[in-house]
């Protein structure tokens, strides 16, 4: 029996403002269709945050909806949860045709209670992001925060343990002890939003969504990760799917990477050693770059982007260090537009025009700047 967990699809992101949407549709298209084909995997455990955002794009539904069909196609059923960035009641159209066809969308927390039968004794429980006031309305209880609202929930699924099964659960929550990106929402990361990895006893394997990065999470738990990087904090991330097999009472984990369309890194170094390294290799992967030079420098996107065409963002050494410390006058000039003219004027011809200016040059712009040339 073999199960492949994925997670945090986040279709229709956006990063910089840069839509990621042909980085997504590559990675079903050309890594995990393929993967699924070729492994034909018992189930397809998606673990919440298809979207991106409740109201997702047109182009992220006609690419999930694109999926499913797919999925069909090979005869691999789906079972998808909903996470916090989805919007439920929008995944849910058409759930109880769907699950008749072999793709469960769980949304409600009542889904948990109707756990999917595998064969060799697999029960699979799928337990969408949920609010604690929820728990309230559906089990009739009160309780405080995230980590009593999944024991409640938890303890009552463990009464309708069949004795001798093998209990798998999907959840999309944040673990106690896991490892935050910059992509995933502050909100639930943290904090009263924790679960204790406790809440998992009696799970064989805990199918984990929300975390961007592959990680355990207690002893019986995994995150899947994000197929693609979100954020920059990421480019040391090596992202994957996990294919999970359950063989003798044995549960084995295998991390299957993923190789992107583009990928996404950080770069640094003076901007004269970063144009010797584009006229060398250009790149089109996402980047973002941290200037190093000790002195401005004129235009560094527009002189970039001929070589690194998804370069999304620069942050200057220099501007750095002029608002700290002594110079934290700098950036105030700077900001108010009072910085040295003659040293930007100095920049713009070693930078554009590839000149040294000599005294007359500098001479001949401040008379300039002081309106004292002649009129014409």
């Amino acid at each position: 029996m073999r199960i492949l967990h994925t997670s945090d699809w986040h279709l229709g992101k956006m990063l910089f403002g840069r839509s990621l949407l042909e980085d997504q549709t590559y990675f079903v298209d050309r890594v995990f269709l393929p993967l699924v084909e070729r492994e034909h995997p018992d189930l397809i455990l998606l673990a919440g945050d298809v979207f991106d955002r409740p109201i997702a794009p047109v182009e992220a539904i006609r690419l999930f909806d694109h999926f499913i069909e797919e999925t069909h196609r090979l005869g691999v059923p789906l079972a998808v949860i909903s996470g916090n960035h989805d919007g439920a009641d929008r995944m849910a159209l058409g759930a109880p045709l769907l699950r008749e066809n072999g793709v469960t969308i769980a949304t409600k927390l009542e889904d948990v209670f109707r756990p999917i039968l595998l064969s060799e004794g697999v029960h699979c429980y799928l337990l969408p992001y949920f609010e604690p006031a929820q728990v309230r309305q559906v089990l009739g209880v009160e309780v405080r925060g995230f980590q009593e609202a999944y024991r409640a929930v938890l303890d009552r699924v463990r009464e309708h343990f069949v004795p001798g099964a093998c209990n798998v659960l999907a959840a999309h929550c944040f673990v106690m002890g896991g490892e935050t990106s910059a992509s995933e929402s502050p909100t639930f990361v943290g904090g009263s939003s924790e679960v204790s990895p406790a809440c998992f006893e009696g799970f064989s394997y805990v199918a984990l969504g929300h975390l961007h990065r592959a990680q355990k999470a207690g002893p019986n738990g995994r995150y899947a990760g994000s197929p693609l990087k979100y954020s920059f904090d990421e480019a040391h991330h090596r992202k994957s799917v996990t294919m999970v097999t359950f063989e003798e009472e044995q549960v084995k984990s295998e991390v299957i990477p993923v190789e992107p369309l583009r990928d996404l890194r950080t770069l640094s170094g003076t901007m004269e050693e970063l144009l010797e390294l584009g006229k060398r290799a250009s790149s089109e992967d996402y980047l973002y770059v941290e200037l190093l030079d000790d002195s401005p420098v004129y235009m560094p996107m527009d002189r970039l982007r001929p070589y690194f065409p998804n370069l999304l963002g620069i942050n200057s050494q220099w501007l750095s260090r002029a608002g700290a410390g002594e110079s934290a006058g700098l950036r105030e000039q700077l900001l108010h537009h009072r910085t040295d003219d003659a040293s930007i004027f100095e920049a713009f011809l070693k930078q554009i025009c590839g000149l040294d200016p000599d005294a007359a040059d500098r001479n001949l712009f401040l008379q300039a700047m002081r309106g004292e040339g002649e009129e014409t």
